[in-house]
């Protein structure tokens, strides 16, 4: 099926050959689904933490976080185009000639755009758009109410406007304050001030396009001083991009290689599992990852920095006794009471049920990457969540788990889906060193057998695409998991446009 120009062609793309073939082999076979054994809930996989205890743990982390290298490390890819995915159907379905705004609101399911033309005053970046107009459409003030919102969106979406469906969600203004508008870039580095810096200094790793550097660079340079001076630290910020390397090839749905109209290999990326590359090159003991829409009007982020601080308490803690735990074994010194003792933390604290007697498995346990995650009550929003699965080795472990792993057409796995109390908001803490202080070689640890194969068209035709096992899924499958329970009140992604008017993107001043 390849020839020596694919192999030419697959080389410069920095794979080789023995990989794509893998690929396309891994497309035949097809990916077994995770098989869940039960969802994880409160004392069963899930630590819900008293206010005493939360309080012990940020004091822990407090305590040590200066003696730490830290880093936040910000999943930041990709254009906003889905955030306003109904304002684009708004501007390709609404004729003003034909109906007027409120018989096209009243003739569809076009609730969202009702509640987004009721609220336009109400987003941070109405004024941006209103220059826009003044600039591109002067008849506006003249117009009908359909056509001025019609005006208003394109200012918004287009290129001759603001440009928003091409930016990275990351620069889309979020938040109004009295004085000036804050991105969702702007206000990751606010609140890593408040729980990810050492030494009033915080470090912060954004992965994205390489086409959108010089846009988060300018901001970083216009809002850095005034973030800095807020909140007296100096913010370093340091980008890195997908790795051509990590992408896969596109096959048709008979599985064969997809090619273009030049008859050349078409590759795509792999989703977000392609990061594991771009985590496994950042240097620091503690790192923070969270999601780039995920954030909060200032006046809120004192309470979600309260329990990444709890997180990461635990993170210590837990880290500090498999470090005791692995040099006690290394060096023979264990007694039958010390042994005991380590199989008890590794059931009770590091969540493992296939417990081995002899050292050197017992040593293989601990000495793994760790990993704690927030997890937030189920309120049916779609996406992964914490599941004991069994894999196929036989082998029972906490995983977090996405619908696309699970065979949903099995009812007893679609009704242990539907018995989850649980859900990923992507509130992971990792611990990436050993107990000597050497990094972990995170690839080592990822589960090649867990990634997806989704279907996608290019150019008018179906193509079956690979993605890599999941940053927070199979590519951290062999890694020691930590659940713990955290409010909803930390979990706020702006997945539409909309969701900027919720509480928690509306600062009080």
């Amino acid at each position: 099926m390849l020839t020596e120009k694919d192999r030419i062609q697959i080389e410069a793309h920095g794979l080789n050959l023995k990989q794509v073939v893998g690929q396309l082999e891994t497309f035949a076979k097809g990916i077994p689904p995770a098989k869940i054994i039960t969802a994880a809930s409160a004392g069963n996989g899930i630590e819900v933490c008293g206010n005493d205890t939360q309080k012990e743990l940020i004091a822990y982390y407090e305590a040590r976080k200066d003696k730490n290298t830290i880093v936040k490390f910000v999943p930041a890819s990709g254009a906003a185009t889905r955030m306003f995915k109904f304002l684009f159907e708004f501007l390709e379905n609404f004729n003003p000639e034909v109906e007027t705004f409120n018989r096209f609101v009243k003739s569809g399911n076009h609730t969202q755009m009702e509640i987004f033309a009721k609220s336009i005053k109400d987003f941070a970046f109405v004024n941006d758009v209103r220059k826009k107009i003044r600039e591109n459409y002067p008849e506006y003030k003249q117009s009908k109410k359909g056509v001025r919102l019609q005006y208003f969106v394109k200012s918004m979406l287009e290129e001759s406007g603001l440009n928003f469906g091409k930016l990275p969600k990351g620069l889309i203004p979020f938040h109004k304050y009295s004085k000036y508008a804050t991105t969702a870039f702007e206000e990751q580095l606010y609140e890593a001030a408040h729980y990810a810096k050492s030494k009033n200094n915080a470090y912060l790793h954004f992965t994205f396009s390489e086409a959108h550097v010089p846009f988060f660079k300018e901001e970083f340079e216009t809002v850095k001083k005034r973030v800095g001076k807020k909140m007296k630290t100096e913010f370093h910020v340091s980008y890195s991009f997908q790795k051509p390397e990590t992408d896969t090839i596109a096959v048709t749905p008979e599985n064969k290689p997809f090619r273009d109209a030049k008859g050349k290999l078409v590759f795509r990326p792999s989703g977000h599992g392609a990061l594991l590359e771009n985590l496994n090159e950042v240097d620091a003991d503690i790192i923070f990852i969270k999601n780039i829409d995920n954030v909060v009007a200032q006046d809120y982020v004192a309470d979600t920095a309260e329990y990444k601080k709890m997180l990461a308490g635990k993170l210590l803690q837990v880290q500090e006794q498999a470090f005791h735990y692995v040099s006690l074994l290394n060096d023979e010194g264990e007694t039958p009471e010390a042994i005991a003792e380590i199989k008890s933390f590794l059931w009770n604290d590091l969540n493992i049920k296939d417990i081995p007697n002899d050292r050197s498995h017992l040593i293989g346990l601990l000495h793994r990457p760790i990993r704690v995650c927030g997890v937030v009550k189920n309120t049916g929003a779609p996406g992964g969540g914490p599941f004991w699965v069994k894999n196929d080795m036989g082998v029972t472990s906490l995983q977090i788990v996405e619908t696309a792993q699970i065979d949903m057409e099995d009812k007893h796995q679609a009704n242990l889906v539907s018995e989850a109390t649980h859900f990923n908001p992507v509130d992971l803490v990792c611990g990436v060193k050993d107990y000597l202080g050497n990094k972990f070689d995170l690839t080592n640890y990822a589960d090649p057998n867990t990634g997806f194969i989704t279907e996608k068209s290019q150019g008018g035709k179906d193509l079956k695409a690979l993605e890599l096992p999941g940053l927070w899924n199979g590519a951290m499958a062999k890694w020691n998991s930590i659940f713990v329970e955290v409010p909803l009140s930390t979990f706020n992604p702006v997945k539409t446009v909309n969701d900027l008017l919720q509480k928690e993107h509306r600062p009080n001043a």
